[in-house]
Protein backbone atom coordinates (compact mmCIF):
# COMPACT_ATOMS: atom_id res chain seq x y z
CA UNK A 1 0.00 0.00 0.00
CA UNK A 2 1.10 3.54 -0.78
CA UNK A 3 0.61 5.68 2.27
CA UNK A 4 1.12 9.33 2.66
CA UNK A 5 1.50 10.46 6.40
CA UNK A 6 1.35 14.29 6.97
CA UNK A 7 3.09 14.97 10.44
CA UNK A 8 2.73 18.83 11.98
CA UNK A 9 6.48 18.38 13.13
CA UNK A 10 9.50 16.55 11.80
CA UNK A 11 9.73 13.17 13.44
CA UNK A 12 13.35 13.82 14.37
CA UNK A 13 14.98 14.18 16.98
CA UNK A 14 12.92 12.18 19.47
CA UNK A 15 12.97 14.92 21.71
CA UNK A 16 8.46 15.25 21.86
CA UNK A 17 5.94 12.62 22.05
CA UNK A 18 4.45 13.48 18.64
CA UNK A 19 7.15 12.71 17.20
CA UNK A 20 8.36 9.53 18.81
CA UNK A 21 4.92 8.05 18.11
CA UNK A 22 5.21 9.22 14.15
CA UNK A 23 8.89 7.73 13.94
CA UNK A 24 8.13 4.20 15.48
CA UNK A 25 4.89 3.91 13.68
CA UNK A 26 6.70 4.85 10.80
CA UNK A 27 9.79 2.86 11.14
CA UNK A 28 7.01 -0.18 12.12
CA UNK A 29 4.78 0.83 8.79
CA UNK A 30 7.42 1.16 5.93
CA UNK A 31 7.93 -2.95 6.49
CA UNK A 32 4.52 -3.87 4.33
CA UNK A 33 3.81 -0.17 3.15
CA UNK A 34 5.83 2.71 1.33
CA UNK A 35 5.85 5.30 2.86
CA UNK A 36 5.86 9.12 1.18
CA UNK A 37 6.23 11.97 4.32
CA UNK A 38 5.29 15.63 4.38
CA UNK A 39 6.06 17.17 7.82
CA UNK A 40 5.44 20.83 8.18
CA UNK A 41 8.40 22.54 10.01
CA UNK A 42 9.01 25.53 12.11
CA UNK A 43 12.42 25.13 13.41
CA UNK A 44 15.76 24.61 12.06
CA UNK A 45 15.57 21.07 10.78
CA UNK A 46 17.88 18.53 12.46
CA UNK A 47 21.55 17.91 9.94
CA UNK A 48 20.29 14.41 10.57
CA UNK A 49 16.73 14.73 9.92
CA UNK A 50 16.21 13.64 6.41
CA UNK A 51 19.01 10.94 6.19
CA UNK A 52 17.23 8.96 9.44
CA UNK A 53 13.81 8.95 7.98
CA UNK A 54 15.17 8.28 4.74
CA UNK A 55 16.00 4.92 6.16
CA UNK A 56 11.54 4.25 6.16
CA UNK A 57 10.43 6.91 3.54
CA UNK A 58 10.99 6.48 -0.13
CA UNK A 59 10.17 10.45 -0.22
CA UNK A 60 10.35 13.10 1.96
CA UNK A 61 8.99 16.65 1.68
CA UNK A 62 9.31 19.59 4.31
CA UNK A 63 7.25 22.35 4.11
CA UNK A 64 8.61 25.58 6.20
CA UNK A 65 6.18 27.57 8.17
CA UNK A 66 7.76 31.13 8.99
CA UNK A 67 6.89 33.31 11.79
CA UNK A 68 5.85 35.84 10.14
CA UNK A 69 3.37 33.60 8.21
CA UNK A 70 2.64 31.81 11.88
CA UNK A 71 2.06 35.32 13.42
CA UNK A 72 -0.57 36.04 10.70
CA UNK A 73 -1.99 33.11 10.83
CA UNK A 74 -3.06 33.00 14.17
CA UNK A 75 -4.28 36.05 13.75
CA UNK A 76 -7.01 35.27 10.86
CA UNK A 77 -7.33 31.94 13.48
CA UNK A 78 -8.23 34.32 16.59
CA UNK A 79 -11.05 36.48 14.28
CA UNK A 80 -12.32 33.49 12.08
CA UNK A 81 -13.45 31.10 15.25
CA UNK A 82 -11.05 28.67 15.03
CA UNK A 83 -8.71 27.27 17.57
CA UNK A 84 -5.17 28.85 17.65
CA UNK A 85 -3.56 25.33 17.41
CA UNK A 86 -4.48 24.95 14.02
CA UNK A 87 -4.17 28.41 12.70
CA UNK A 88 -0.30 27.69 14.19
CA UNK A 89 0.25 25.14 11.72
CA UNK A 90 -2.12 25.74 8.48
CA UNK A 91 -1.13 28.27 5.87
CA UNK A 92 -2.15 28.23 2.23
CA UNK A 93 0.98 28.12 0.92
CA UNK A 94 1.62 24.97 2.47
CA UNK A 95 -2.52 23.75 1.66
CA UNK A 96 -1.22 24.15 -2.33
CA UNK A 97 1.95 22.13 -1.84
CA UNK A 98 0.24 19.67 -0.48
CA UNK A 99 -2.64 19.76 -2.69
CA UNK A 100 0.58 18.99 -5.79
CA UNK A 101 2.10 16.52 -3.54
CA UNK A 102 -0.95 14.25 -3.22
CA UNK A 103 -1.42 15.07 -7.34
CA UNK A 104 1.36 12.78 -8.14
CA UNK A 105 1.53 10.58 -4.84
CA UNK A 106 -0.87 7.91 -6.06
CA UNK A 107 -1.78 6.66 -2.13
CA UNK A 108 -4.14 4.25 -1.38
CA UNK A 109 -4.43 5.90 2.15
CA UNK A 110 -4.06 9.42 4.06
CA UNK A 111 -2.88 9.13 7.61
CA UNK A 112 -2.23 12.55 9.80
CA UNK A 113 -1.41 12.69 13.19
CA UNK A 114 -3.18 15.28 15.56
CA UNK A 115 -5.90 18.01 14.27
CA UNK A 116 -3.16 20.02 13.20
CA UNK A 117 -3.03 18.94 9.88
CA UNK A 118 -7.01 17.80 9.61
CA UNK A 119 -7.31 21.30 7.37
CA UNK A 120 -5.09 19.44 5.01
CA UNK A 121 -6.71 16.16 4.59
CA UNK A 122 -10.00 17.00 5.06
CA UNK A 123 -12.16 16.26 1.80
CA UNK A 124 -10.02 14.06 0.05
CA UNK A 125 -11.31 11.38 -2.28
CA UNK A 126 -8.47 9.24 -0.71
CA UNK A 127 -9.41 7.41 2.82
CA UNK A 128 -8.20 8.90 5.30
CA UNK A 129 -7.08 8.09 8.70
CA UNK A 130 -6.92 11.11 11.71
CA UNK A 131 -4.58 10.33 15.05
CA UNK A 132 -5.87 12.61 17.60
CA UNK A 133 -3.29 11.10 19.67
CA UNK A 134 -4.36 13.03 22.74
CA UNK A 135 -7.61 15.27 23.75
CA UNK A 136 -5.82 18.91 22.98
CA UNK A 137 -8.61 20.37 24.43
CA UNK A 138 -8.14 18.16 27.75
CA UNK A 139 -4.59 19.40 28.14
CA UNK A 140 -5.78 23.35 27.76
CA UNK A 141 -8.89 23.09 29.85
CA UNK A 142 -5.61 21.78 32.53
CA UNK A 143 -3.24 24.58 31.80
CA UNK A 144 -6.16 27.35 31.96
CA UNK A 145 -7.01 26.05 35.47
CA UNK A 146 -3.47 26.70 36.39
CA UNK A 147 -3.30 30.43 34.62
CA UNK A 148 -3.67 33.41 35.61
CA UNK A 149 -4.63 37.03 33.99
CA UNK A 150 -4.94 37.32 30.40
CA UNK A 151 -3.35 33.40 29.92
CA UNK A 152 -6.28 32.39 31.22
CA UNK A 153 -9.04 34.22 29.15
CA UNK A 154 -6.83 32.87 26.33
CA UNK A 155 -6.80 29.19 27.68
CA UNK A 156 -10.48 29.58 28.48
CA UNK A 157 -11.06 30.84 24.59
CA UNK A 158 -8.82 27.76 23.10
CA UNK A 159 -10.50 25.22 25.22
CA UNK A 160 -13.97 26.31 23.70
CA UNK A 161 -12.73 26.42 20.14
CA UNK A 162 -10.97 22.89 20.44
CA UNK A 163 -13.25 21.06 21.92
CA UNK A 164 -15.81 21.93 18.45
CA UNK A 165 -13.36 21.30 16.10
CA UNK A 166 -12.21 17.96 17.90
CA UNK A 167 -15.89 16.98 17.85
CA UNK A 168 -16.23 17.90 14.03
CA UNK A 169 -13.97 16.10 12.98
CA UNK A 170 -14.88 13.17 14.14
CA UNK A 171 -17.43 12.84 11.34
CA UNK A 172 -14.58 14.15 8.02
CA UNK A 173 -12.48 11.13 8.07
CA UNK A 174 -12.82 7.07 7.34
CA UNK A 175 -10.91 6.82 10.61
CA UNK A 176 -10.06 8.41 13.81
CA UNK A 177 -7.58 7.05 16.40
CA UNK A 178 -6.16 8.11 19.69
CA UNK A 179 -3.31 6.87 22.07
CA UNK A 180 -5.99 5.84 25.18
CA UNK A 181 -9.61 5.23 26.01
CA UNK A 182 -9.20 7.72 28.56
CA UNK A 183 -8.77 10.26 26.20
CA UNK A 184 -11.17 9.15 23.52
CA UNK A 185 -14.09 9.62 26.22
CA UNK A 186 -12.77 13.37 26.35
CA UNK A 187 -14.05 13.61 22.46
CA UNK A 188 -17.19 15.19 23.10
CA UNK A 189 -19.22 13.21 19.70
CA UNK A 190 -22.01 10.72 20.31
CA UNK A 191 -20.40 7.96 18.65
CA UNK A 192 -16.53 8.57 20.44
CA UNK A 193 -16.73 4.81 21.30
CA UNK A 194 -16.25 4.81 17.36
CA UNK A 195 -12.44 5.80 17.73
CA UNK A 196 -10.09 3.50 17.76
CA UNK A 197 -7.48 3.50 20.76
CA UNK A 198 -4.03 2.77 19.34
CA UNK A 199 -1.79 2.85 22.04
CA UNK A 200 1.73 3.76 21.88
CA UNK A 201 4.41 1.47 22.46
CA UNK A 202 8.28 0.91 23.77
CA UNK A 203 11.43 -0.08 21.78
CA UNK A 204 12.38 -2.48 24.56
CA UNK A 205 15.27 -3.19 22.07
CA UNK A 206 16.83 0.08 22.88
CA UNK A 207 15.54 0.58 26.50
CA UNK A 208 16.53 -2.65 28.35
CA UNK A 209 18.13 -2.40 31.60
CA UNK A 210 21.69 -1.28 31.37
CA UNK A 211 24.65 -1.59 34.02
CA UNK A 212 26.05 1.74 35.34
CA UNK A 213 26.70 3.60 38.23
CA UNK A 214 23.81 5.35 40.32
CA UNK A 215 24.78 8.48 40.85
CA UNK A 216 21.16 9.99 41.07
CA UNK A 217 18.79 9.05 43.84
CA UNK A 218 15.81 10.99 41.60
CA UNK A 219 15.41 11.21 37.95
CA UNK A 220 12.56 13.05 35.70
CA UNK A 221 13.03 13.10 31.97
CA UNK A 222 11.00 15.04 29.10
CA UNK A 223 10.66 18.22 27.07
CA UNK A 224 11.94 20.31 29.46
CA UNK A 225 9.78 23.56 27.35
CA UNK A 226 6.76 21.73 27.42
CA UNK A 227 4.64 23.60 30.25
CA UNK A 228 3.23 19.91 32.17
CA UNK A 229 6.80 19.04 32.17
CA UNK A 230 8.36 22.00 33.36
CA UNK A 231 5.22 22.48 36.21
CA UNK A 232 6.63 18.10 37.04
CA UNK A 233 9.96 19.57 37.86
CA UNK A 234 9.48 22.35 39.49
CA UNK A 235 6.95 20.45 41.80
CA UNK A 236 9.93 17.62 41.91
CA UNK A 237 12.50 19.81 43.14
CA UNK A 238 11.12 22.59 45.15
CA UNK A 239 8.29 20.71 46.93
CA UNK A 240 9.16 17.07 46.96
CA UNK A 241 12.94 16.70 46.87
CA UNK A 242 13.22 18.67 50.49
CA UNK A 243 10.94 15.95 52.13
CA UNK A 244 13.25 13.22 50.48
CA UNK A 245 16.18 14.91 51.99
CA UNK A 246 14.99 14.94 55.74
CA UNK A 247 15.57 11.43 55.50
CA UNK A 248 18.39 11.08 53.17
CA UNK A 249 20.16 15.02 53.36
CA UNK A 250 22.26 14.26 50.17
CA UNK A 251 19.64 12.82 48.06
CA UNK A 252 20.23 14.15 44.21
CA UNK A 253 17.66 14.57 41.60
CA UNK A 254 18.91 14.55 37.81
CA UNK A 255 16.00 16.47 35.55
CA UNK A 256 17.13 15.42 31.87
CA UNK A 257 15.17 16.43 28.45
CA UNK A 258 15.74 18.87 25.35
CA UNK A 259 15.61 22.48 25.64
CA UNK A 260 15.12 22.78 29.58
CA UNK A 261 13.10 26.47 30.24
CA UNK A 262 14.55 29.13 32.24
CA UNK A 263 12.62 28.44 35.30
CA UNK A 264 13.96 24.41 34.96
CA UNK A 265 17.41 25.67 34.45
CA UNK A 266 16.88 28.20 37.54
CA UNK A 267 16.39 25.07 39.57
CA UNK A 268 20.35 23.38 39.19
CA UNK A 269 21.78 23.37 42.46
CA UNK A 270 24.32 21.33 44.31
CA UNK A 271 21.61 18.62 44.86
CA UNK A 272 19.62 19.12 41.53
CA UNK A 273 21.40 18.83 38.04
CA UNK A 274 20.30 19.83 34.83
CA UNK A 275 21.61 18.07 31.97
CA UNK A 276 19.34 19.40 29.05
CA UNK A 277 19.75 17.42 25.72
CA UNK A 278 21.23 13.73 26.08
CA UNK A 279 22.73 12.09 22.93
CA UNK A 280 21.51 8.73 24.60
CA UNK A 281 18.85 8.93 27.25
CA UNK A 282 18.76 5.81 28.73
CA UNK A 283 22.28 7.18 31.00
CA UNK A 284 19.98 9.38 32.74
CA UNK A 285 17.67 6.23 33.99
CA UNK A 286 20.38 4.10 34.16
CA UNK A 287 22.46 6.52 36.34
CA UNK A 288 19.68 7.20 38.83
CA UNK A 289 17.62 4.60 41.44
CA UNK A 290 13.85 5.80 41.20
CA UNK A 291 12.01 7.69 38.44
CA UNK A 292 9.42 9.52 39.16
CA UNK A 293 6.79 12.23 36.98
CA UNK A 294 4.98 14.06 39.12
CA UNK A 295 2.31 15.37 36.79
CA UNK A 296 -0.10 17.58 37.62
CA UNK A 297 -1.64 19.03 33.90
CA UNK A 298 -1.23 17.07 30.25
CA UNK A 299 -2.89 14.57 29.15
CA UNK A 300 -2.43 11.34 27.27
CA UNK A 301 -0.08 8.36 28.05
CA UNK A 302 3.74 8.95 29.69
CA UNK A 303 6.05 7.37 26.96
CA UNK A 304 8.97 8.50 29.90
CA UNK A 305 6.86 6.18 31.95
CA UNK A 306 7.16 3.11 29.59
CA UNK A 307 11.16 3.71 29.08
CA UNK A 308 11.60 3.89 32.52
CA UNK A 309 10.22 0.83 33.20
CA UNK A 310 11.26 -0.90 29.78
CA UNK A 311 14.82 -0.51 31.60
CA UNK A 312 13.69 -1.73 34.93
CA UNK A 313 13.76 1.82 37.03
CA UNK A 314 11.35 1.62 39.61
CA UNK A 315 9.11 4.75 39.01
CA UNK A 316 6.36 6.81 40.89
CA UNK A 317 3.65 8.72 38.84
CA UNK A 318 0.92 10.76 39.66
CA UNK A 319 -2.60 9.04 39.11
CA UNK A 320 -3.63 10.96 36.54
CA UNK A 321 -1.05 9.63 34.21
CA UNK A 322 -1.62 5.82 36.07
CA UNK A 323 -4.77 6.48 34.45
CA UNK A 324 -3.49 6.12 30.90
CA UNK A 325 -0.47 3.85 31.82
CA UNK A 326 -2.92 1.13 34.14
CA UNK A 327 -0.06 -0.33 35.53
CA UNK A 328 -0.71 -1.88 39.45
CA UNK A 329 -0.65 0.25 41.86
CA UNK A 330 1.95 -0.70 44.36
CA UNK A 331 3.30 -3.63 42.14
CA UNK A 332 4.48 -2.39 38.90
CA UNK A 333 4.39 1.47 39.53
CA UNK A 334 3.58 3.68 42.97
CA UNK A 335 1.41 6.11 42.07
CA UNK A 336 0.23 9.43 44.58
CA UNK A 337 -2.72 11.91 44.09
CA UNK A 338 -0.92 15.55 42.03
CA UNK A 339 -0.71 17.39 44.92
CA UNK A 340 -0.22 14.95 47.52
CA UNK A 341 3.96 15.76 47.95
CA UNK A 342 4.09 13.89 51.02
CA UNK A 343 2.94 10.69 49.27
CA UNK A 344 5.42 11.33 46.53
CA UNK A 345 8.38 11.73 48.80
CA UNK A 346 6.98 8.61 51.06
CA UNK A 347 6.65 6.54 47.88
CA UNK A 348 10.33 7.39 46.77
CA UNK A 349 11.83 6.71 50.19
CA UNK A 350 10.25 3.64 50.11
CA UNK A 351 12.05 2.42 46.74
CA UNK A 352 15.36 4.03 48.15
CA UNK A 353 15.37 2.39 51.13
CA UNK A 354 14.03 -1.53 50.82
CA UNK A 355 16.12 -2.50 47.35
CA UNK A 356 14.38 -5.61 47.20
CA UNK A 357 10.66 -4.24 47.22
CA UNK A 358 12.74 -1.83 44.60
CA UNK A 359 14.02 -4.67 41.98
CA UNK A 360 10.53 -6.60 42.48
CA UNK A 361 8.59 -3.30 41.43
CA UNK A 362 10.73 -3.01 38.69
CA UNK A 363 10.78 -6.51 37.37
CA UNK A 364 7.21 -5.97 37.33
CA UNK A 365 7.06 -3.24 35.74
CA UNK A 366 9.33 -4.45 33.02
CA UNK A 367 6.89 -7.47 32.51
CA UNK A 368 4.14 -4.78 32.25
CA UNK A 369 5.43 -2.40 29.51
CA UNK A 370 6.54 -5.77 27.84
CA UNK A 371 3.24 -7.36 27.41
CA UNK A 372 1.20 -4.54 27.10
CA UNK A 373 3.19 -1.52 25.06
CA UNK A 374 4.51 -3.15 21.71
CA UNK A 375 5.04 -0.88 18.50
CA UNK A 376 4.21 -4.04 16.62
CA UNK A 377 0.91 -4.48 18.34
CA UNK A 378 -0.06 -1.27 17.97
CA UNK A 379 0.04 -0.63 14.29
CA UNK A 380 -1.06 -4.17 13.65
CA UNK A 381 -4.42 -2.47 14.41
CA UNK A 382 -3.38 0.72 12.59
CA UNK A 383 -3.10 -1.44 9.29
CA UNK A 384 -6.68 -3.41 9.97
CA UNK A 385 -7.78 0.55 9.89
CA UNK A 386 -6.09 0.88 6.15
CA UNK A 387 -6.87 -2.18 4.88
CA UNK A 388 -10.71 -1.58 5.23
Amino acid sequence: MNLVVILSRVPWPLDKGDKLRAYHQIRMLAQNHSIELIALNDTDLHPDAKQELSKYCKKIHIIPLSKTGVFINLIKALFSGKPLQIGYFYSSSAYSKINNILANAQADHIYGQLVRVAEYMRKRSIPTTLDYQDALSEGIRKRKVKAKGIKRLVFALEYKRLLKYETRMMDCFNNTTIITAQDRDLIQHADNEKITVVPNGVDMEFFHPMEKEKIYDVVFTGNMNYPPNIMAAKYLAIDILPIVQKQYPKAKLLIAGASPHPSVRALASEWVSVSGWLDDIRTAYASSKVFVAPMQIGTGLQNKLLEAMAMKIPSVTSDMANSALNAKRDVEIKVAQPQDKEAFAKHILHLLSDQQAAKQQAQAAHKFVREHYSWRASVDILEQLFSK
